[in-house]
Order: C-alpha cells, then sequence, then structure tokens
C-alpha cells in the first residue's frame, strides 16, 4: 500500500454505524446476539475502508466499477510491471542460491523435518525477511507487485519457504506494526523483524473462533503498565519459543491487537500446544496456552478507525495474494514433474506424452498457471496504487486455491497414477499441502459470500436501506402494495429504486478495450458486457430475498462465483494479451474458454480439443519456458521399505 492512501483522522460517527444492520437482522428474525455480532464485523469493515483514500475505497474499486457502472474500466485490470532496483534484485537472487544450495546438499530440513533454523538464519543475512520492511527500519521496501513475482519464484523451489515469507510480512507483525504501530513501537519491533532475529506470525483462530472473529475468548486484563493474557489459540503457523506475534484477544470486552515478544522457553504462563497435522509438515503449526502471560501494555496497536478486527483484516489482503502468488509457483512445480513422467511412460507401445488425454491436463495445467500469475500481478499492483483490493484479493485467494486443488488431483495425481501414492512421491507427500491453502485466509464459499457482501453494500445502502428504515418505522418486514399508508411511506424510496432499475435496461455506450489478439478480444468482450449486466440479477436477488439474502447461503455463494469467473477471465485475457509468449497466450485463451463454458453451459468443440491437444504438445516440446531451469524428481522413485509401524500388511 501506498503511504499516502492511509488516512489517520479521526472517526468521530464509528459508534453509531451498523446500527440499521443489526435492526434489520432482528426484524429478519435473528437473535440481539447474531444481529449484534454481524454488526461489529460490518463495523470493522468500515473501519478499514476509512483507513483508504475515497478513490481506492471498495465502492471505487476495479471489480465494484465493472458490475455497478455502465461501463468496465478495463484498464484498471491490467496489471503493471514494475523494476526493482539493484538491491531488491541481489537480495532475491541471494534468496533463491540459499534455498537452492541447501536442497541439493539434502540440509534444508532440520532433524524433525522441519525447515531448519541455519537457513533461516542464512535467509536473515541475505534480507529476506525484510522485503516488506521500510529501509528506515532496516528493510528493503520492496513493492508488493516485486514481492508476489518473487514469492512465486521461491515457490517453484521451496513453497514452504515461500509462504513463511509470506505468513511474516504479510499476515504476521510486520504488516500491523508498520501500518498501526507508533514511532516507538516501529523502532522497537522492526528492526528485528527485518533481520529475522525475531520471525513472527499471526495468532486469531480459537477453538471456537474461526472465520467468527467475534467468539473470541482470549482476554487481556489489564495490571499497571502490562496486560495479563489468559486464552487458548489454535493452528498458528511459524510459533515456536522466541518468535513474535500479532496476538488478537479482547480488551475489556473489545477486540485489541497486542504484539507479543515469545520467551525462549516455555513456562507455566505460556505453552505451545502440539498435535498432528498433516498439512504445513515443513513448518511449525501449533497451538498457544496462555495462562496470565505477561506483555507490557505499550505493546497494544491501535488503530485510528475501529478496533482489533481492523487490524486483523488489514493484512489478510496481502496474505491472500501471496497465496495465489505462490499457487502458481507449486503448480509449475507440478508441471515440471508430470512431464518427465509422460515422456518416459508408455502404454501401447507409446509413451502418454502423445495422448490427448495427457496433453489436454497439461494445456489446463498452463491455464490455470497463467492465470495465477495474471491475479497475483493485477491484485499486487492494485495494492501498490494504494488501493484496498478486498473482493480483488478475495478472487486471487479463491482462484488461486482452487486451481492448486484441481491441479493436484487432477492433472498431477491422474498423471502419476498409483505411483502417486508413495512415500518420497512430490503427490504422496505434499497432497496435504497442496488442499489446505482452500482453508488459509478464510475457507473458499465463506470468502465467496464476503465477497458478494462487499460487492452489495453501496446498493444495498443506497436503495435497499430507505426501504427498510421505512418498514422498520411501520413495525413490518414486507410492504402491501395495495395499502395507501405504506405506498404513501415509501414513494421517495421506491422511485429513486424504480429509476435505477429503469436505467439499467437502457443500452449504454460500448466499453472501450484496447487493441488486442483476436481470440483474447472476444473474451475481454464477454466479460465485460456480462459484469455489468450482473448488476440487474444481483439487485433482482437482494429485492426477492430482502432481510433472508443474508441465509440464503448457497444462491449467494452461486453468484459469487460467476462475479468472480469473469473478473478472473478478464484479468488473465489482458495478461496474455501483454506477453510476448505465444505459449502463455494460448493457456491464457484455453482458460478463458473453459471459464466461458463454466458460465454458459457450452460442450467443447472438436476445435477447442484440437487447440489444447496442440499447446498439450508445445508444453511437453519444452514451450512452457518458466519451468526449464526446474529439477523434476526421478522418474523411477525407488520403493522404500516401510518400518514395523508403517507396514500395512
Amino acid at each position: 500500500m501506498c503511504p499516502d492512501s492511509v488516512r489517520t483522522d479521526p472517526d468521530t460517527n464509528s459508534a453509531a454505524e451498523g446500527s440499521f444492520a443489526e435492526t434489520a437482522l432482528r426484524l429478519g428474525g435473528k437473535s440481539v446476539e447474531e444481529a449484534s455480532r454481524t454488526g461489529a464485523i460490518d463495523r470493522a469493515d468500515d473501519s478499514v475502508e476509512k483507513l483508504f483514500q475515497p478513490q481506492y475505497q471498495t465502492a471505487n474499486s476495479p471489480v465494484h466499477r465493472a458490475v455497478w457502472e455502465r461501463s468496465v474500466p478495463v484498464e484498471l485490470f491490467r496489471a503493471q510491471s514494475v523494476e526493482a532496483d539493484a538491491s531488491i534484485v541481489a537480495a532475491m537472487d541471494a534468496s533463491i542460491d540459499v534455498v537452492r544450495r541447501h536442497l541439493e546438499a539434502k540440509t534444508l530440513l532440520d532433524e524433525y523435518g522441519k525447515t531448519s533454523e541455519s537457513v533461516l538464519r542464512e535467509l536473515g543475512d541475505v534480507g529476506y525477511w525484510g522485503f516488506l520492511v521500510s529501509r528506515q527500519y532496516g528493510g528493503l521496501e520492496v513493492p508488493f507487485r516485486s514481492f508476489s513475482a518473487f514469492i512465486t519464484r521461491m515457490a517453484t523451489i521451496d513453497p514452504t519457504v515461500a509462504g513463511m515469507a509470506s505468513v511474516h510480512g504479510c499476515i504476521g507483525a510486520v504488516d500491523p506494526v508498520q501500518t498501526f504501530g507508533t514511532p516507538a513501537q516501529k523502532e522497537r519491533f522492526l528492526p528485528s523483524l527485518a533481520s529475522g532475529e525475531r520471525l513472527s506470525g499471526f495468532a486469531l483462530t480459537e477453538p471456537n473462533a474461526g472465520s467468527d472473529m467475534t467468539a473470541l475468548r482470549t482476554r487481556a486484563e489489564r495490571d499497571g503498565d502490562e496486560f495479563l493474557v489468559t486464552g487458548e489459540k489454535l493452528f498458528i503457523t511459524n510459533v515456536v519459543p522466541g518468535r513474535t506475534i500479532g496476538l488478537v484477544c479482547l480488551v475489556e470486552e473489545k477486540p485489541a491487537v497486542l504484539i507479543c515478544e515469545l520467551p525462549n522457553t516455555e513456562n507455566p504462563h505460556f505453552q505451545l500446544k502440539k498435535y498432528g497435522l498433516w498439512a504445513l509438515r515443513q513448518s511449525y503449526n501449533q497451538g498457544i496456552v496462555f495462562d496470565r502471560f505477561r506483555v507490557p501494555a505499550e505493546n497494544l496497536l491501535i488503530s485510528p478507525r475501529g478496533n482489533g478486527l481492523t487490524i486483523a483484516y488489514h493484512g489478510l489482503n496481502l496474505g491472500r495474494i501471496a497465496l495465489c502468488a505462490n499457487a502458481a509457483g507449486t503448480m509449475r512445480m507440478m508441471m515440471a514433474s508430470m512431464l518427465p513422467w509422460a515422456r518416459f511412460r508408455t502404454t501401447y507401445g507409446a509413451p502418454i506424452s502423445q495422448r490427448e488425454l495427457v496433453r489436454r491436463r497439461l494445456a489446463r495445467l498452463s491455464g490455470l498457471i497463467v492465470g495465477c500469475d495474471a491475479l497475483s500481478a493485477w491484485c499486487s499492483t492494485l495494492i501498490d496504487l494504494g488501493y484496498r483490493g478486498e473482493m480483488e484479493c478475495i478472487v486471487a485467494k479463491i482462484f488461486g486455491s482452487e486451481a492448486q486443488k484441481e491441479a493436484a488431483i487432477e492433472l498431477l495425481m491422474k498423471t502419476h497414477g498409483g505411483r502417486s501414492f508413495l512415500h518420497g512421491h512430490l503427490f504422496g507427500d505434499n497432497v496435504h499441502e497442496y488442499l489446505a491453502p482452500c482453508i488459509y485466509e478464510g475457507e473458499g464459499e465463506m470468502l465467496g459470500m464476503a465477497f458478494l457482501k462487499s460487492l452489495v453494500k453501496q446498493h444495498g445502502t443506497t436503495f435497499f436501506e430507505p426501504i427498510g428504515r421505512a418498514l422498520a418505522e411501520m413495525g413490518v418486514q414486507r410492504p402491501r402494495l395495495g395499502d395507501p399508508r405504506h405506498l404513501w411511506n415509501l414513494r421517495r424510496p421506491l422511485t429513486a429504486y424504480a429509476a435505477w432499475w429503469a436505467g439499467r435496461w437502457i443500452p449504454g455506450s460500448a466499453t472501450p478495450t484496447p487493441a488486442l489478439p483476436p481470440e483474447l478480444q472476444e473474451h475481454v468482450s464477454f466479460a465485460t458486457t456480462q459484469l455489468p449486466r450482473a448488476a440487474r440479477e444481483i439487485s433482482g436477488m437482494m429485492r426477492k430475498h430482502q432481510l433472508k439474502l443474508a441465509d440464503r447461503q448457497c444462491r449467494m455463494s452461486e453468484m459469487s462465483s460467476r462475479v468472480q469467473k469473469l473478473v478472473v477471465m478478464l484479468c488473465t485475457a489482458l495478461y496474455g494479451a501483454d506477453q510476448e509468449d505465444e505459449i502463455v497466450r494460448a493457456a491464457a485463451d484455453v482458460l478463458c474458454q473453459d471459464l466461458r463454458r463454466e458460465l454458459t453451459g457450452e460442450r467443447p468443440t472438436d476445435r477447442y480439443y484440437r487447440q489444447v491437444t496442440r499447446l498439450g504438445e508445445s508444453i511437453v516440446d519444452g514451450g512452457f519456458r518458466s519451468i526449464a531451469s526446474l529439477q523434476a524428481e526421478e522418474i523411477l522413485m525407488p520403493y522404500e521399505k516401510l518400518d514395523a509401524r508403517q507396514a500395512t500388511c
């Protein structure tokens, strides 16, 4: 985020915000508690909005404008390139060299199968942990556009090391301190976070609090110049003794964030909760149990607008982009594994690399990779420009995690067959790593509903909230249009909505688009036509379900998914058009065709199958250049002998 995009003027009206939302939920049959909790989330979201200049808030974001305006702002869906300075490039190259050298020497992991402390220290020495810290505090202040591209690059070598940089810099302590910290807090925490002396994590999830962040139970009670923290956190990545965490807890019954420096050893007040977790096997993911754990009161972060939920929400967008970027690198590893096996494995006298189904899989995989490249580049561009990017980053997270899941199960596993489940196989050893991102940074379908909620918020406030207020004053949930009193009380809001509805049926001017290759131009035209049309259907859905819309989760999820696919199509087509590599362009075209069929229900044509087969053939011949330097696993892995505890027969 650009420094001048943050607004720090005090908000004097935040306490009153969200009151109508709570009233509407109660009118819709919700309990006072549920309405209050939902209102708290709404107010936190509003507080995050006000951290950004109006032109960069959600209502002026590319996706919001694409749906609700008559013409799609196409240029805002285009990623921008950025040139990193020499010091950044040198640090990135050195970081890659550190990880590659240890991989080749088989010293990347320690005796517990975790990324070794010596590797983490070496990475700190070359600047890896300070990429997102400002230079003033010892970091490299890397533009997020460059950072996300580097995450993809690192993930092609080791996705875990790439993911640890995201946890540390995006959702760990770095972003909260850098964005919300006082000058004294920044001076105290950021230098050690930049050097890697203290790596960081983010402690939000609890046994009873995940997506519902209002269900927090961990509390911090004031005791003089300190807080006494009591409670339990769960699924905390990057947590071992001696590290730093951003802890979300209750202070005076309100969500707050404390920066906690964990002691070097466990003690009666700080215990780690170990459990068996299939995913994140090369990094520490543990629970934390606090019992009157002392934290200096000066470690409390203060949001100028809102509370701890505001701070917690802020860094999640960066993590969602990094997740998508990581998926792009991880899927490149999958492709590099599939190719030598496809050339080696024969069926009925011919290598399976010549088979249409395998070539189709490779073509599909290339499309998923390019889609992730496009979304991570686009979203990080928006962040650097100063946009909040809430909806856009949700699209990137959902697409990236679902693409990686499909690539692992439908493409990598099915191509390698039964060997996929051997110990030591890329799939067998990492299947949980491939599936877990569907949960990280928010479960996909839950985020999809959050996406739609952000999309409809302004429209609801403008047209439906006045109707709801009038109904609330009359004490009814639905108007009776045959009742003159109802019509009279609703005359102004109904007239305003009718004018908007009528206007959406009047043809607008065509969306101007740049000159593109014909096949990609067709996808841009389709997306820019369908996105504004979605406004009528969304508004009709709101009108039909009214106060019950929040309970129509399946409908909300399905509508959200369709809009997201149009966004992915538009972004990918524009990204592909900007690439000189014909294979990348062809992959972008294939993905866009697949998305369009999902939206229209059309069947694949023979022409499409010929196209994907040709693309797959080009990939078999080495045409997907971004994986040229990747080393695949051995084609014929040894059948490792299991010990007695592992043997099943």
